[in-house]
């Protein structure tokens, strides 16, 4: 099978939910580290044309959007399995998924763990009106994640799926800050869940400390 070769920015949760597949799957993939902007290059454009990473390259295959190369990978990769074979569970994935992109990225990683976060790793300023506006929205991506995550291990059951690979690295993020601390304290199970998550060789495999390293290697 041909190399993977990943296109994306040291330190996004979105590469390295992409990451974190192809180290499930124990795939080979080349990491083409890209600066701080490169992403609205007119090289870059050519391959996403909305300027956003990751970007995946897989021989004359290029793909992009997370959950669409995560489901690629399940596909063509098919063990260790990323979608539940029960329809409610992946009806369940689906939807965890569709917080991701559209609740989580927006209200958490934008509204707050950007600034608190990257930000000054850029020496960008923090702006604290943005961040406390979005603590409250944020909590109502907490307490739903809580709620359809219920009992189990993982989120949508007993074994990793892509909704966990989508959203362990925002929400390792989010417990990295004092914001996080207040919005995770009432719900022990995605505390649990973040902790589990984070013991995975995939996680550590993914680290924005080690996926640098790996930028300057390549």
């Amino acid at each position: 099978m041909s190399e993977f070769v990943v296109y994306g920015i040291p330190g996004s949760p979105y590469l390295r939910a992409a990451l974190l597949g192809l180290e499930e799957k124990g795939a080979d993939y080349r990491l083409q580290a890209l600066g701080m902007g490169e992403h609205k290059s007119p090289a870059y454009l050519k391959r996403h044309h909305f300027g956003r990473i990751p970007f995946v390259q897989h021989g004359d295959f290029g793909l992009y959007e997370v959950q669409a190369i995560l489901r690629y990978l399940d596909r063509i990769i098919p063990e260790p399995a990323l979608t539940p074979k029960d329809p409610r569970a992946e009806a369940r994935m689906n939807q965890l998924c569709g917080i991701a992109d559209w609740y989580v990225m927006p209200d958490i990683s934008s509204g707050i763990t950007f600034g608190r976060l990257v930000a000054p790793k850029f020496g960008m300023p923090v702006d604290e009106e943005k961040i406390a506006s979005a603590v409250p929205r944020a909590a109502v991506c907490m307490a739903a994640i809580a709620e359809l995550m219920g009992e189990g291990p993982y989120l949508a059951g007993e074994a990793v799926s892509i909704a966990d690979l989508m959203l362990a690295p925002q929400m390792a993020f989010l417990d990295e800050t004092k914001e996080g601390e207040i919005l995770l304290a009432p719900h022990a199970n995605v505390r649990a869940w973040i902790a589990r998550m984070g013991e995975r060789p995939s996680m550590k495999a993914t680290t924005w400390e080690r996926v640098a390293e790996l930028a300057q290697a390549a």
